[in-house]
């Protein structure tokens, strides 16, 4: 699998935020996201190196921690990611999946992050087949619906204007009895001031619905910058 970055970092978003975690951040993604804050593990550019699942435990048990997060890019590309879930499994470490519910793997974690991409992701000025490509992936229910079902999740969403809140909730009628303290929204926001201004809306939102606001607390740690 391509590995673009391991590092150690608090988790900065979703239910468990704060807790000291190895990061492994695989390169490559179905989806073309506006809004992406990683395009570096993305589609941007060619970075990482070439590992096998032996080679990412070793770093891992290097490390020391006991929660670890697979994300990306989109993680659910990578075949290996089956024996390596599997053996940090066999090893007692928490392990979170960070994904955009596009794909499906019989993965082992203790937490998947499914992250369902609305249409404020949509890149309108992308030349025409990455429109499509992003168009057709982004939304699949079917996939969504498989994962709820199989793992214990949390369902976060990223939401930009007032108006994002009426499509989660289409997108929650896609769904039979979705726990409204898994669903969390989360600001579009590279800044804090942006953050913290939008969290007005949004936690007033959230509060009668049982929703959780999910503040993105990397950027207040540590600000917008990679490895966190």
């Amino acid at each position: 699998m391509r590995v673009v970055d391991i590092f150690q970092s608090k988790q900065g978003e979703g239910l468990w935020t704060g807790v000291e975690s190895t990061f492994i951040r695989v390169g490559g993604c179905n989806l073309r996201c506006t809004f992406c804050d990683t395009p570096y593990a993305s589609w941007q550019h060619e970075e990482g190196e070439e590992l096998s699942v032996e080679e990412v435990l070793g770093r891992i048990i290097l490390l020391g921690k006991r929660h670890v997060v697979l994300t990306g890019g989109e993680p659910m590309l990578y075949a290996e990611m089956i024996p390596l879930t599997r053996q940090l499994k066999k090893m007692n470490l928490t392990v979170t999946i960070e994904t955009a519910g596009t794909l499906e793997l019989p993965v082992e974690c203790n937490l998947m992050s499914i992250s369902p991409k609305l249409s404020n992701s949509v890149p309108t000025d992308a030349p025409g087949p990455l429109l499509r490509l992003h168009q057709t992936n982004r939304f699949r229910p079917d996939v969504v619906r498989w994962l709820l079902s199989h793992y214990e999740y949390q369902l976060k969403f990223v939401v930009d204007e007032p108006e994002d809140l009426l499509e989660v909730e289409e997108y929650l009628r896609q769904f039979d009895a979705v726990n409204p303290q898994r669903v969390l929204l989360m600001p579009m926001a590279t800044d804090t001031a942006t953050m913290r201004e939008k969290a007005e809306w949004i936690l007033a939102y959230c509060s009668p619905r049982g929703y959780r606001y999910c503040p993105r607390m990397q950027l207040e740690w540590f600000g917008n910058v990679r490895r966190t």
